[in-house]
């Protein structure tokens, strides 16, 4: 754990020098609410949460990890650190962070057990009309069910500038880092369609895992 916490050191003092928010807008427009499933060959997740203000939101998330089987119930707080918005481009930084419940297997048990889950991490992204680049991290503790750290990054690129109102699409590259688990290394490019309130982003990755994100905001 101790390099665990010095991977989100690191990515934390990172944040202080480089601008950037989470592919998924942790923090909606002030008295907005906004439900997102996201899955992929690692979980499968639900969180619906709701902002209070432009600078915090607060929710429900609940995530099935695959490969260690085990279920997340937790109560999520995302906090806008810093927001530039340029002529030409806005960059954010988050952060994000949840305690709860994990029910799963133990590590090397012989039964099912409920244990309390925390889990923090930093989400950033920069983005003009035609690019796109984002970093998050998650640092997770859940006793002997699950302690790990997991990463992502991703860049994208939109082949056209559309109006207000018009469908956007996005070509994207997505490499998730996991070292505790047996596929290590996930890279998925996908495509993003943006409409109104709506975003849904499908593909797979090299080892034939589909993903399938979905956001919608009121």
């Amino acid at each position: 754990m101790r390099r665990h916490f010095l991977i989100l050191l690191s990515a934390l003092l990172c944040g202080l020098t480089v601008v950037a928010s989470a592919w998924a807008r942790p923090v909606s427009y002030p008295e907005g609410w906004t439900g997102l499933t996201m899955n992929d060959g690692r979980r499968n997740s639900l969180y619906v949460h709701y902002s209070p203000t432009a600078d915090y939101s607060l929710g429900y998330k609940f995530e099935y990890w695959r490969e260690a089987e085990y279920t997340v119930h937790a109560l999520q707080i995302n906090y806008l650190l810093e927001r530039r918005n340029r002529r030409d481009s806005q960059a954010s930084w988050y952060l994000r962070s949840g305690v709860g419940v994990a029910h799963g297997d133990r590590a090397g048990g012989d039964g099912d057990t409920t244990r309390t889950v925390a889990y923090t991490g930093v989400a950033l992204d920069w983005e003009s009309r035609r690019l796109y680049a984002a970093y998050h991290n998650r640092l997770t503790e859940a006793g002997d069910i699950d302690s790990s750290f997991r990463q992502s990054v991703r860049v994208g690129v939109a082949p056209y500038l559309g109006s207000y109102g018009d469908l956007h699409t996005w070509f994207m590259l997505d490499a998730s880092h996991a070292p505790e688990s047996d596929e290590t290394l996930a890279v998925s490019p996908l495509i993003r369609f943006f409409k109104g309130t709506h975003l849904v982003e499908v593909g797979a990755d090299q080892h034939g895992d589909l993903l399938f994100n979905w956001v919608a905001r009121y």
